[in-house]
């Protein structure tokens, strides 16, 4: 692997989410970044998460957090200027098809216009014959693997900004979801060309959260190591199992 066929170094900086006490989600995720092959290490940046005191007008904490973290990453690539960026959510898990061929995946994003990328999603796509991304125009769930261009990212941080400042179910945005969000952005913003890779990229690890808490059972050694052992198992079968 070649550092120009690797995906995280076509991306000028990349942005993993991570809540800095989950120590466990970062050593993951770095095993994860190691399958892609080297980057400059520039390029690959741990953001600290965001984890407020109360949910606010979001339908739950989580998903207030998750969205401040999103927006103030964009507001750091809007301040460096940077002419793209991607994002990782710490629970990211990439597939088989991403890891061997990354060469052939970033060669067509080179050649293709953009302006938003989902290289993974949890859509059930029919198989494609034409190359591994297709433009998409209907909503999306899931932004934890998901790119954006310079143009968009000024767009986004100030739509995103006034979401914040509207009430719940404002029709043009309020509080929700930051997958949500994207998609409502998109549906306001038909002239942008979103992608989305066929077959998904990435996929989302079994993984304890720490904003919803830990179940009892979790937290006494002998389970917590099997259900370690389990969640690994899982996620080794899921990454297998894809094209």
């Amino acid at each position: 692997m070649t550092p120009k066929s690797s995906l995280l170094n076509f991306f000028e900086k990349s942005y993993v989410i991570n809540l800095p006490e989950r120590i466990d989600r970062r050593k993951k995720m770095e095993q994860e970044l190691k399958m892609l092959g080297s980057v400059e290490p520039s390029r690959v940046v741990f953001f600290p998460a965001i984890k407020p005191a109360d949910q606010g007008d979001f339908p739950s904490l989580g998903a207030r957090g998750c969205f401040l973290s999103h927006l103030a990453v964009l507001k750091e690539a809007k301040r460096e200027n940077l002419n793209n960026v991607l994002i990782l959510e710490d629970d990211l898990l990439f597939t088989r098809f991403l890891i061997k061929q990354q060469a052939q995946i970033v060669n067509e994003l080179e050649s293709l216009n953009w302006d938003i990328v989902y290289p993974g999603h949890g859509e059930n796509l029919a198989p494609s014959t034409k190359g591994i991304f297709q433009q998409y125009s209907q909503p999306l769930v899931l932004a934890h693997f998901i790119a954006f261009n310079r143009n968009t990212i000024a767009q986004l941080v100030d739509f995103l900004e006034a979401v914040l400042s509207r009430p719940p179910g404002h029709p043009q945005g309020g509080p929700m979801h930051v997958d949500g969000a994207y998609t409502t952005f998109r549906m306001l913003h038909p002239e942008l060309t979103t992608l989305i890779a066929n077959p998904s990229l990435g996929l989302q690890r079994s993984s304890p959260s720490s904003i919803a808490g830990y179940k009892w059972f979790e937290t006494l050694p002998a389970f917590a190591q099997l259900l370690s052992t389990l969640r690994t198992v899982k996620d080794w079968r899921r990454r297998n199992s894809t094209v």
